[in-house]
């Protein structure tokens, strides 16, 4: 179990009370004392210790009632507007229609995770922190997803995927059946990033594929059946079917015979 220290938080809750009482002031002058006989001061030298100075009071510092709701925000001011083309909005609720996400037996969600509506999640699922899916996305069975990765909405995603952390995986992708996934990868789905209107198409990575980490995938790149993807790879083109694809840009080799077996997790 884990112990934490007093915190400062906690110093202020026992003072919460009465914010300005007032400190004892251990400066003040102290009363002169009468004494029968006269006092004969302290030698100053090594047999003689000084007396031990008083450490001053420790002071807790609390914001003043005024100060306090200074910071509070002003409803009274106008709600924000932005041009129509620029398509922003404030406050969206949503859709009447929408369902809460469904997820099958025997799953774990770690800390943070952030599960949209219109999520349906297979059976054995497990999540590391901070994960988001966003709605109209689907997962299989037996999928694992890492710490950070993030899930955009209307993805597919099949069963025996292994999603490390840090991955990004945008809109309108596909993932299917026994995929590994490594750390850092990143897909993208926009051909021509705001330049031009473009229908966003993400990766397709079929049956059985390996991808490294650190990888960056182009928009609409399909990654074939049983194909490798190097770590690191900037892959450019599709990747035809247990093929290796490996460097910057990605150069597209056969696959050797002793690598075109399943991934096993």
């Amino acid at each position: 179990m884990v112990r934490f220290s007093q915190t400062l938080d906690d110093k202020q809750a026992k003072n919460r009370g009465n914010p300005y009482k007032e400190t004892q002031n251990i400066y003040s002058p102290q009363p002169e004392q009468t004494y029968h006989q006269p006092r004969t001061p302290p030698k100053q030298d090594n047999f003689y210790t000084h007396p031990q100075k008083q450490e001053p009071a420790e002071i807790i510092y609390e914001k003043p009632q005024i100060e306090r709701e200074s910071i509070r925000p002003d409803y009274t001011k106008p709600e924000l507007n932005f041009p129509d083309d620029q398509n922003i909005q404030f406050g969206v609720e949503y859709s009447p229609n929408s369902k809460p996400p469904i997820i099958g037996n025997n799953y774990t969600i770690r800390s943070n995770s952030i599960i949209y509506n219109d999520v349906i999640i297979g059976d054995n699922f497990r999540t590391g922190h901070n994960v988001v899916i966003r709605e109209n996305t689907n997962i299989g069975d037996d999928v694992l997803i890492g710490t950070n990765t993030v899930i955009e909405g209307d993805v597919i995603i099949g069963n025996d995927v292994s999603i490390q952390s840090n991955v990004y995986i945008p809109t309108n992708s596909v993932i299917e059946d026994n995929v590994f996934i490594g750390p850092c990868a990143c897909f993208t789905n926009d051909k021509y990033p705001v330049r031009i209107n473009y229908e966003l198409q993400g990766p397709k990575v079929r049956r059985g594929a390996s991808i490294g980490g650190n990888t960056t995938f182009l928009s609409n790149v399909e990654v074939g059946e049983g194909s490798i993807v190097a770590a690191g790879a900037i892959v450019i083109h599709s990747v035809p079917p247990f093929y290796l694809a490996i460097g910057t840009p990605a150069r597209i080799k056969p696959l050797p015979d002793h690598l075109k077996v399943p991934n096993r997790f």
